[in-house]
């Protein structure tokens, strides 16, 4: 029995603005874009793992008003789980990004102890998305 990596889902206040990000500044694919009752679903992927999704969605899509409110309040403090990725070349990944709107810096490229060198920044939602170099 094989079991694989099929997707994961971000939460973003703004589909249009996280579009942008990973879109226009990380270089992800839209492979579906899903408009329903006033909420998006933004299917993503990568040229290296195409069969991996990442989706984003709103807090409120699909869900009741009050689990919708609770996921909005911990995406506003930037409380929800972070965003792994990997980069061919991680310092040329953090020059673009730095330069697209609505990110914040939270680490520089530096080497870890735990022996990959990456950064960290915010989406525009506020998710924390750390960048590892490939090796």
């Amino acid at each position: 029995m094989t079991v694989s990596l099929s997707g994961m889902h971000v939460l973003v206040d703004d589909p249009d603005a996280a579009l942008s990000f990973y879109r226009d500044t990380l270089g992800l694919t839209v492979r579906n874009e899903v408009a329903r009752d006033g909420f998006k679903w933004i299917t993503l992927v990568t040229d290296s793992q195409p069969e991996v999704a990442i989706v984003l969605s709103q807090p409120h899509a699909g869900r009741s008003k009050e689990n919708g409110d609770a996921l909005a309040a911990l995406l506003a403090k930037g409380e929800l789980l972070m965003v792994q990725l990997r980069a061919d070349d991680l310092d040329a990944t953090f020059d673009r990004i730095v330069s697209s709107p609505g990110v914040e810096v939270l680490q520089e490229p530096a080497s870890q102890p735990w022996g990959v060198r990456d950064c960290a920044v915010r989406d525009p939602a506020g998710n924390m998305v750390r960048i590892e170099q490939k090796k």
